[in-house]
């Protein structure tokens, strides 16, 4: 078959859709056919894995799954291969039939990726994202302008980590430079443009020796969207212990980043097909968070999973050595995934469901860099009515802990979340 007949064919894979024309055809030049009959194994549990299949004619069934529906049985033109735990094989797939792939080697895999992954070494030598995302604008001793850039996590709306850090960043420059943040309580109101300014108006609570306090008020079209009270300390003298132990997890340097991790989901086997089809669809961003999850798994956003999660976690990119910026980053950095992990218990195939941010609050212990390793240990110990509550820690490599979280979200169902300027309720 020439290359023109196998690109028509793999034009025909919904995993390849998100590539171009020239990218095809790179990886016609290199795929080897292999064929099956009835009932033969194309890949074995526990195996060292080939690469990536790609079904031409035939059937196949994964086995090893608990669910046995159509979703895990393989047709034409659909793929599996590298398994979220790396590069051994999570399930047998047999053939149910006279069976044509097409396999993509394991040293050519990377002709799919449309966003290669930064390398962590010169994500350490470059200017931090985050950085820029945290950037105001002064536009008076208590008003500040706020922006969200282009390569910024947006979800449809003003990401509320963004709404945190950008507050505390306004806050923390009306404050003497002697004083650190040491705790913070926020509230989201409504939901965030992301096409216009935010204007960050900072209020004087308290101004004492020791200690002080602020109030920023976070507004959009003469609304206020967010409300951030931050209280800030002068070091000092005084006890030192800690209860909280931190738990074992995997180095951060032996984890896949968050971006590899959904990148391995797509061709996973063990995950229904349609939930593949779903992701390879979407283009995967990079986060200016460097996120590797502690204890990867087979929930996805129907399945029912524990309300908890782990994952270590870092800026990308160098940070100065200034204490007030690298919390006004673990700021941002913690709303990303907080909210989501009430809903787990509760997911269902078909569920359409979503988690926003009521209020959210950091208590900082220690001193801390945002750009070296941080465990983040999250637990929803309980959801009523349309309200969960999740609370955090977060530990440095030494395991000291350095800051505590609670945030209580909305939980909705066959709710969809629009770009849209309004009231969250």
């Amino acid at each position: 078959m020439n290359t023109e007949s196998v690109v028509e064919l793999l034009g025909k894979v919904p995993l390849l859709h998100r590539l171009t024309s020239l990218s095809l055809k790179r990886i016609a030049q290199v795929v080897v056919f292999k064929r099956y009959e009835r009932g033969d194994y194309v890949v074995r549990r526990d195996e060292e894995v080939e690469g990536v299949y790609f079904l031409l004619q035939g059937q196949a069934q994964v086995l090893g799954s608990a669910d046995y529906s159509s979703e895990f049985f393989l047709k034409p033109f659909d793929f599996f291969g590298r398994g979220i735990f790396g590069n051994v094989y999570s399930a047998d797939v047999v053939a149910l039939s006279q069976l044509t792939c097409l396999l993509l080697m394991s040293h050519h895999c990377s002709l799919l990726d449309t966003n290669p992954v930064s390398d962590p070494a010169k994500d350490l030598e470059t200017p931090c994202l985050v950085e820029r995302i945290l950037s105001l604008d002064p536009l008076d001793l208590t008003l500040f302008r706020g922006f969200t850039i282009p390569n910024a996590p947006t979800f449809g709306k003003v990401f509320g980590g963004q709404l945190v850090g950008q507050a505390l960043a306004a806050a923390t420059n009306t404050v003497e430079s002697t004083k650190i943040v040491h705790s913070l309580h926020s509230y989201f109101l409504l939901v965030g443009d992301i096409t216009i300014p935010i204007l960050y108006e900072v209020n004087h609570l308290r101004d004492g020796n020791n200690f002080a306090t602020r109030r920023v008020d976070a507004r959009q079209k003469g609304k206020t969207i967010f409300i951030l009270f931050a209280s800030f300390q002068r070091d000092q003298q005084g006890f030192d212990h800690q209860e909280s132990n931190m738990p074992r997890m995997s180095p951060p340097e032996t984890l896949v980043t968050r971006e590899e991790m959904i990148e391995r989901r797509i061709t996973d086997p063990l995950l229904p097909r349609d939930y593949r089809n779903k992701i390879a669809a979407e283009k995967i961003l990079t986060w200016p968070i460097d996120i590797r999850f502690c204890e990867p798994s087979y929930y996805t956003e129907h399945t029912k999973s524990p309300p908890r999660l782990n994952y270590w976690f870092r800026a990308r990119g160098k940070l100065s050595d200034d204490q007030a910026l690298h919390r006004c980053v673990v700021a941002f950095a913690s709303d990303l995934i907080f909210a989501c992990i009430g809903l787990n218990p509760h997911r269902r195939k078909g569920m359409s469901a979503a988690a926003l941010s009521l209020d959210h609050s950091l208590w900082f212990h220690r001193p801390l860099r945002a750009d070296d390793w941080l465990l983040f240990v999250m637990v929803n110990p309980t959801s009523f009515q349309s309200r969960g509550l999740t609370t955090g820690e977060m530990f440095n490599r030494k395991g000291e802990l350095v800051v505590s979280l609670t945030q209580e979200a909305l939980l909705k169902e066959a709710v969809t979340i629009k770009p849209i300027f309004g009231a969250k309720l």
